[in-house]
């Protein structure tokens, strides 16, 4: 199936209609770099950093967080949810769902922070996402690549319904439920029961670990026009949200990637600038690096500046240009080890140092949450050096089998 850039355009206008508000905002994990727990002064930090970023091409007011439980708690609410009220934050929620038979603690945690804060919190979720990447991780790339327990459509069909009975009476009944993965999986019929379950798709891109694609800084724009075009024509017509993108400032040279500051900056321009921002509900990696283990860093700034790492100013005109595309709907044919899908080419925990996920997500719970000790285990391949922010690993079990994104 061809697609020009027009019907392409047209399909995106339509998701980003049907989503509302176009939102800006970054990943936000529930533990530090020392893998201590975050708490309400620490989210709250990255808030009011992320909203006076100077230069930024809007306001950074949202946050999409990967758990509803307080790290190393068993079903408390995370305090960024009292944090994001504070600092008038937009949520995107989410929920774990590989390596578990229940999600019964995020949904107790999330009617615990409903039973608290009431409207002031429910009026600032804008979407909640069940699961992330499990459909990559349970795929035969993800098997391939070591990437860890994930699960089969059925299962996350199985908790959206769970969390639209649990919630059928609450407030968050009318928020969007969405599914988070990578981009290679949409088109994948065998996927066809989630994308009918949900009213958005979130989607994790990153052009630099596309082995063997030419993933040079000057065509990570087209890389990512290539696979984003491909989710648009899967989504059939529902929204599309950009859950995970950016490039890192420093780090190890991937194929033919390179991590520098100049090269972070132009990812920004090309593909937040050009084809993002103010466009569709955009979540970037990230605002602060939590995983020590990344080799790769992709913070934007410094012990959360407001002062960026580089120029957050758009350009008037760009190096990509918008073409024809060829997208199908089938899966993605890339190569190399992947962590986040064989799209996004996240490397394989088992090829570096078996780390838990990006630092960017959050916790499952506690020790004693048998999601989070399997979940601790699973997702060495959607992390370890950049890893997706939904990613869990070994590292986190030496925390208690504690879900440390």
């Amino acid at each position: 199936m061809r697609f020009t850039s027009a019907l392409v355009a047209g399909a995106l206008a339509v998701g980003a209609s049907a989503a509302g508000k176009n939102y800006l905002g970054f990943n936000s994990g529930a533990t530090l770099p020392d893998r201590s727990a975050k708490f309400k002064k620490d989210f709250e930090a990255e808030f009011k950093a992320a909203q006076g970023l100077i230069g930024a091409p809007g306001t950074f007011n949202s946050v999409r967080l990967y758990t509803n439980i307080q790290a190393y708690s068993k079903d408390d609410p995370i305090e960024a949810f009292e944090a994001a009220i504070d600092t008038k934050t937009s949520m995107l929620l989410g929920v774990w769902t590989s390596g578990t038979d229940n999600i019964d603690k995020e949904i107790s945690a999330l009617k615990k922070a409903v039973s608290k804060y009431g409207s002031k919190f429910t009026d600032l979720v804008i979407g909640i996402s069940i699961g992330s990447e499990d459909l990559y991780r349970n795929s035969a790339t993800g098997v391939k690549n070591k990437a860890g327990v994930g699960a089969q459509p059925e299962t996350i069909v199985g908790f959206i319904k769970d969390f639209k009975k649990a919630f059928a009476d609450n407030a968050l009944s009318k928020v969007p439920v969405g599914h988070v993965d990578t981009w290679d999986v949409w088109g994948n019929a065998t996927n066809k029961p989630v994308l009918d379950a949900i009213d958005w798709i979130g989607v994790d891109e990153y052009p630099y670990y596309e082995n063997d694609k030419g993933n040079d800084i000057k065509n990570s724009g087209h890389l990512f026009d290539k696979a984003y075009d491909a989710t648009i024509a899967a989504a059939n017509g529902k929204p599309v949200w950009v859950t995970e993108t950016g490039w890192p400032y420093t780090g190890p040279k991937w194929d033919e990637a390179v991590a520098s500051v100049d090269n972070a900056k132009y990812y920004w321009d090309e593909v937040g600038c050009r084809k993002l921002f103010n466009k569709t509900p955009t979540f970037w990696y990230t605002l602060r690096d939590s995983n020590p283990d990344n080799k790769m860093k992709f913070a934007i700034t410094d012990n959360l500046s407001t002062k960026p790492r580089f120029n957050l100013t758009c350009p008037t005109t760009f190096d990509t240009k918008d073409e024809t595309s060829t997208v199908s709907s089938g899966t993605s044919t890339a190569t190399g080890t992947s962590g986040s899908g064989s799209a996004t080419g996240m490397p394989s925990a088992s090829a570096t140092s078996g780390s838990n996920g990006s630092g960017s997500g959050g916790s499952n719970g506690s020790s004693s949450n048998s999601a989070s000790a399997a979940a601790a285990t699973q997702t060495g391949a959607a992390a370890s050096q950049k890893g997706s922010g939904a990613a869990f690993a070994g590292a986190a079990v030496m925390v208690g089998a504690f879900a440390l994104f």
